[in-house]
Order: C-alpha cells, then structure tokens, then sequence
C-alpha cells in the first residue's frame, strides 16, 4: 500500500480509527509511516551508527534543541570527545566549553556523570535495559526508552513531540484535547516491531513533516505549553555570563558584572545560581569553571 505525500500530509487525508484493532488497520497505518519515510527520511550522522554513546549523546543533544542545531553541534561534540572514557575524564570547563551554542547546559553535566556512570559501573558499556537508563541524569523515562530504541532496536514504547503529533493527528481528528495516556496504547498497538529503530525514525519525520503543513495537532495536546520568551530571560544571561566565565577565567564578580548591561543585583543572583547548580567556582577572588 502506498500513500501518496498530499495525501498523508493533508488534512483530508487517510484517517485511522482508534478502535480497529484489525491487522488491516494496523498494516495499513505502518505501510503509510512507512512509505513517508521510504521517500522522505531524513540523513543524520546519529542514525548511521549503532554505538550507544554517539545516540545517547544525540538523544541529549536533542532534548528541547532544534535537529538543524544538533546537527551542527554533534560532529564537534565527537571530535573533542569520542567515547564514554573520554567525556568521562575531560575537565567539566572543556566540555562545557564545546557545548557552548546548545543551550540548556545543565545537559552538558548530565551527559559526562552518565560518561562517568558508565565507566565506573558498567565497564564502559551503556546498559540496553530502559529501567537502569531511566536512573541516570538527565535521562527520563522517555529518553531512557528512545536510546533504547535506537541503539538496541528495542521495541519499547514512548511519545515525544513529533510521534505525539501525528498520533493526534491521525487519530484524534475529532478530540478537544488528548492525553498522552490516551496515546501509549495507540503507540504500543501499531508499532512496527520488525524494526522499531525504523519506525520510530519514521514517525518522527513525518511529526516533524506535518509542523510545516497543518496546524500544530500538539496544541491540542493536554501536555502543550508555549515556550517562555528567550530573550531578556535568565536562561539568556545565564549562558552569557557562563561563556564570561569560560573564555576569562578568574575574572572577579564586579568585572563578569560589567560586561552584561543588566541590573548588577539580577547578575549576582544568576551568578549564585550558576555557582549553585555547579557550573563554576569561586577562586581567590573570581570565577572559574567547575572541575
């Protein structure tokens, strides 16, 4: 069965009932995810390998970061740092270092104590077992599951944003809002268990596909939340006084404060916070970054 592009993509398209449970409905809902992907999938360097550390890395990079920037980010990040030996051994200062222009940096020192974790307990190979993943920082349940997908070809189930759209979508054209808990079983019934790894690459094509082409499913979602303003927030001067700090060690406190046009008080406070959460030190009388 092949299904073409308009079609799948237009609101007018095939829709799926969320009670047929028959082999037909089911094959017919993968062979359209499917042939999209067939036609359409997307090259990224993190889907040519099976090595666990390269997709844990990417699965991190890719927690609320656009794919075009990990895409750019990703080869540099494995130049500086190619395995789990050493990330785990790089002094926390070089890393953050290299994951400048990511954002969110906290990601940054999750990914090294898993390096770390990994190491120390595992024999430097990363368990194919979601329930341990899911224990380590920075790596939730969904995480936990998507790097066991992608690395192992396990068939677990999980929603992120792409699959949540275009179950809502496909099969929730007359539902107000949708939970997710409305979604897992949908997610689990259909999945293609022949490939998983596949499979999952595919529907998030094609979520990221319908993005461009009608209106956002995700807004009926009970979980959607707009994305706070970036600029003028202290997630915004946080990375700038963090990249201070990276490029100038030792710089005392009133020298980081006058190079940001911003209320001394307010830098202060993110200053303590970025003290706080590990990302530098106090030295003598300045900053440096965390060993």
């Amino acid at each position: 069965m092949k299904i073409s592009d308009q079609e799948t993509l237009d609101h007018s398209g095939p829709q799926f009932s969320r009670d047929d449970r028959s082999r037909h409905g089911i094959w017919a809902f993968q062979q359209m995810v499917l042939s999209y992907y067939e036609q359409h999938g997307r090259d990224m360097a993190w889907r040519n390998t099976t090595d666990s550390y390269l997709i844990l890395v990417s699965e991190i990079m890719l927690q609320q970061t656009q794919v075009e920037r990990v895409t750019t980010k990703f080869p540099e990040f494995i130049r500086a740092f190619p395995d789990f030996a050493t990330l785990a051994a790089a002094p926390l200062g070089e890393v953050l270092t290299v994951w400048q222009g990511m954002g969110y940096n906290r990601r940054a020192i999750s990914l090294q104590k898993c390096a770390i974790r990994v190491i120390n307990e595992y024999n430097g190979i990363l368990p194919a077992d979601v329930d341990i993943l899911a224990t380590f920082p920075g790596i939730g349940r969904a995480t936990a599951s998507s790097i066991a997908a992608f690395a192992f070809n396990m068939p677990v189930v999980f929603i992120e944003t792409n699959i949540r759209r275009v179950f809502i979508h496909f099969f929730f054209t007359e539902t107000g809002t949708v939970s997710d808990a409305e979604i897992l079983p949908l997610v689990e019934k259909v999945l293609y268990r022949k490939n998983p790894r596949i499979w999952y690459w595919a529907l998030m094509d094609l979520g990221s596909a319908l993005k461009k082409t009608v209106a956002n499913p995700n807004r009926r979602s009970v979980h959607y939340t707009r994305q706070s303003p970036f600029e003028g927030s202290d997630r915004k001067i946080r990375g700038a006084l963090l990249k201070i700090v990276l490029k100038d060690p030792f710089l005392e406190e009133e020298e980081i404060i006058g190079r940001v046009a911003e209320d001394p008080h307010r830098l202060r406070r993110i200053l303590g916070a970025l003290e706080a959460d590990g990302f530098i030190q106090r030295k003598d009388n300045g900053f440096v970054p965390a060993e």
